[in-house]
């Protein structure tokens, strides 16, 4: 049997980016609420908001180095596995991913030392700016990897010479039609991953007992960040969509399950595509939805797949299911981060046991909708590397044989497995080692020590283990 090249540098790619994208879009969250944090802390010169930051800046750490090495497989495998797309879109992609290490990733180096190890060792006032920078940095990385990325998906600014990309308009390249709401999806994105991690871990630590008074600091704030981000990212979506069907109709055809034009569309909850015969079975819709949310209008036209030719359709199964798991974990988010507002509005937000074990159940959803929400993004570009321009065969390396590109697939899962097993067990030891102990829960009632403090005990130290 002989091994497809493509086939499998597809499959490596998709596994590389899938096992980086949910660590970039963690930390950017995480940074901005870990900045918050010592802001609220310089200012309040309160202890609890202090300890609570040191608690996530070690999770940040993990995560962060997590990211770092995933990320750097990926620049690799532009050189061993899409050679020939490297090198004709280096005019843009070099100089955008070089602005990305210089302007991103040498600020959050030089800052990020100070964030994890300069705590009494440098001003408070150096400190929390370490944080503001690290948190600024994220987003400029955020900034640059996304640009170039919807470049891919929306190509704008540039020619073709002898098969080459020539920039001709740097602000239309990097500003390409769709990048500004995919920057904004995905940063409201992280900030609710961020957010429901926190909250599921600070509702974890309440239903244990464990330093109720951060823990409920932590959980409050969270939760009114949560409840505007949530039904804001709805209206991001759906601005998203509108943009992609002026721009990319076959990847909306697909995540609609559309094969036919027709106007007012209904909105599939269910249906199996079958690709080859060119339609759906067991299709569960609700009439002339989808014309509504795509075109605003009830009797809106959507173009159907069959306006492609076959070799020029996304593969629409999976396109589709990723589109429905994204949007129906969205709408959990939305349910929850209400629930969750509404029980803080009527003072019941502790005392529900059910909701706290609702917030710890959500911690891995945001994850999930990430990663779906990237299927739908890249498996819908297919089959072009550079929509409209380049395919994904003509950016193969030239060289590249099956049985390489598996040797370096295996290689890859074999590794990725260990750092990830081994960046879990921290951080599960670091969740279960718990936020620092409060001096409050030291006390008897009486405000009498129940031990000897140690100097452990003090605001911004670790306690002893």
């Amino acid at each position: 049997m002989e091994l497809d090249p493509l086939l499998l540098s597809r499959i490596q790619f998709a596994f590389v980016v899938s096992f980086h994208a949910i660590f970039p879009v963690f930390t950017i969250g995480l940074a901005t609420y870990i900045a918050l944090l010592e802001g609220i802390a310089y200012r309040t010169q309160d202890p609890h908001w202090a300890r609570l930051s040191q608690f996530w800046i070690k999770i940040f750490a993990v995560v962060f180095g997590m990211g770092v090495v995933s990320g750097l497989v990926m620049a690799f495998q532009f050189g061993t596995n899409w050679s020939e797309f490297s090198y004709r879109s280096a005019n843009f992609l070099g100089p955008v991913l070089a602005y990305e290490v210089v302007t991103a990733f040498f600020l959050e180096a030089a800052f990020l030392g100070v964030l994890l190890f300069g705590r009494n060792k440098v001003p408070p006032g150096v400190h929390l700016f370490a944080a503001i920078m690290v948190a600024v940095g994220t987003f400029i990385s955020s900034f640059w990897i996304l640009s170039a990325n919807s470049w891919m998906q929306t190509p704008a600014g540039f020619e073709l010479r002898d098969g080459m990309v020539h920039v001709t308009s740097w602000l239309e390249a990097i500003f390409n039609p769709s990048f500004p709401y995919r920057f904004m999806h995905m940063a409201v994105a992280s900030l609710l991953t961020g957010g429901f991690v926190v909250a599921g871990i600070s509702a974890w630590y309440l239903l244990r007992g464990h330093a109720v008074t951060a823990s409920k600091r932590a959980l409050k704030m969270t939760l009114i960040m949560l409840a505007v981000a949530a039904p804001a990212q709805l209206i991001i979506g759906d601005y998203h969509g509108l943009n992609t069907l002026e721009h990319q109709p076959a990847k909306v055809a697909a995540m609609e399950g559309a094969w036919e034009t027709q106007e007012g569309l209904p909105l599939l909850l269910f249906a199996i595509p079958d690709q080859a015969n060119e339609t759906n079975h067991f299709e569960i819709g609700i009439p002339k939805l989808a014309s509504l949310i795509l075109t605003h209008e009830w009797d809106g036209e959507v173009l159907g797949l069959k306006e492609w030719p076959a070799e020029e359709r996304p593969p629409v199964g999976i396109v589709f299911w990723s589109f429905r798991v994204m949007v129906a974990i969205g709408m959990v988010m939305i349910g929850v981060a209400l629930w969750g507002a509404w029980l803080l509005y009527r003072r019941r937000l502790i005392d529900n046991r059910l909701f706290l074990r609702v917030l710890t159940l959500m911690i891995p959803l945001p994850f999930v909708a990430v990663l779906a929400g990237w299927f739908v993004t890249e498996v819908g570009r297919q089959p072009y590397v550079l929509y409209g321009v380049i395919t994904v065969q003509e950016g193969l390396t030239p060289s590249l044989t099956g049985g390489m590109a598996l040797f370096t697939l295996i290689g890859y899962v074999l590794v990725y497995a260990v750092v990830f097993t081994a960046g879990l067990y921290y951080l599960t030891r670091i969740v279960q080692k718990g936020i620092p102990e409060e001096l409050e829960d030291q006390q008897d009632p009486q405000g009498r020590p129940k031990r000897p403090l140690s100097a452990a005990d003090t605001p911004l130290d670790e306690p002893s283990t």
